[in-house]
């Protein structure tokens, strides 16, 4: 597959985000792909995923046991499926020992919601890729009092800035929060080769003051107790518990949420034709997905669609750290999709 003649392996995986916001149909299907052949050579493949069957850990693993089938139709997988769910079942009965910020009972009467605010006008996807010099610029504004992560970082900074970006007076003492996934295969014991929903969302919570005032490594440390919360058993047991209650929902109506993707390895499927040059998913309202980077594996792009009215605030917020400040002139580089997310 040549480059020069623009032909492209464009891996386009559109997931339903969160079972939760699913409705049920007869007509509903798990799983559904397409195939766009190009006329340089390449294709496009779109795949839209049932979040009920799967997670972004289980599609990964579909869509290499796809891959590893095509070109190799006769060979034994490397790793094998599982998908007994039985081994998250509640207990019965119940035992909810914990408060989880992260979701909220029948008919809740939020102070703001900010869900239907962005809801009710046109929103544009917008893309920015952190390289690793970006995100140590980022991870300075916290050492030497805290170490972190890349993830911990980037999610920290793009919570904030989307915050400070609404175009909206926001109450000062308004909890907003950050959700985002945490794998909890090993922590519970999943078997090898597990594909069904084995994560849970980890909530940061925080007044709109404290985060938008405070400095980045408040924001960071939110986000690892955050996560520290998702290493205790008997807490997620909890949440696994407290989920059985169909009443219960999650919180969107100040939140922002987080998926990781840039460490499932979806960059290197190849159904023989070669690796693809792009992957990513369609986005809407408040959620935000951290892909990949091709040819860097330790840059990240964080994919988020924000309403057309703030779009400038908040590339401007997700710059603001290292504007005026790179060497020869380069600045950050902010790629901008139209509203059907391609480029």
């Amino acid at each position: 597959m040549s480059l020069h003649c623009m032909s492209l392996l464009y891996l386009f995986i559109s997931m339903y985000i969160y079972h939760y916001l699913i409705k049920f149909s007869t007509s509903t299907h798990q799983e559904t792909s397409q195939v766009t052949t190009l006329g340089c050579g390449g294709m496009i493949l779109c795949t839209a995923i049932n979040h009920c069957l799967c997670d972004g850990i289980g599609t990964s693993q579909f869509l290499h046991a796809w891959a590893e089938l095509t070109r190799k139709p006769e060979s034994e997988l490397s790793t094998m499926p599982f998908h007994w769910r039985h081994v998250l079942k509640p207990r019965e009965p119940a035992q909810v020992k914990f408060h989880h910020a992260g979701y909220t009972g029948p008919n809740p009467t939020p102070q703001v919601d900010l869900l239907k605010f962005i809801q009710s006008q046109p929103v544009v996807p917008v893309s920015f890729a952190f390289t690793p010099s970006h995100v140590l610029r980022l991870k300075k504004h916290c050492v030497p009092s805290l170490k972190c992560t890349s993830f911990e970082t980037v999610a920290a900074h793009t919570w904030r800035s989307w915050i400070r970006s609404l175009n909206q007076s926001l109450p000062s003492k308004l909890i907003v929060k950050l959700l985002f996934s945490v794998n909890v295969r090993a922590i519970v014991d999943l078997p090898q080769g597990y594909y069904g929903n084995g994560f849970l969302l980890a909530c940061a919570d925080s007044t709109v003051e404290e985060l938008v005032e405070g400095n980045l490594r408040h924001g960071v440390k939110l986000v690892q107790e955050a996560k520290v919360r998702l290493k205790d058993k008997e807490y997620i047991r909890s949440m696994v518990d407290l989920l059985e209650d169909k009443t219960v929902k999650t919180d969107l109506s100040t939140s922002l949420v987080i998926s990781q993707w840039s460490k499932l390895g979806l960059e290197e499927v190849d159904f023989g034709e070669g690796k693809p040059l792009h992957m990513g998913p369609l986005t809407s309202d408040i959620y935000c997905l951290f892909l990949p980077v091709t040819g860097d594996a330790n840059a990240v792009r964080v994919l988020v669609s924000v309403p057309e009215s703030m779009v400038e605030r908040f590339q401007y917020h997700m710059n603001e750290s290292w504007q005026g400040k790179e060497e020869n002139g380069n600045h950050h580089d902010v790629q901008h999709h139209n509203e059907n997310g391609f480029f």
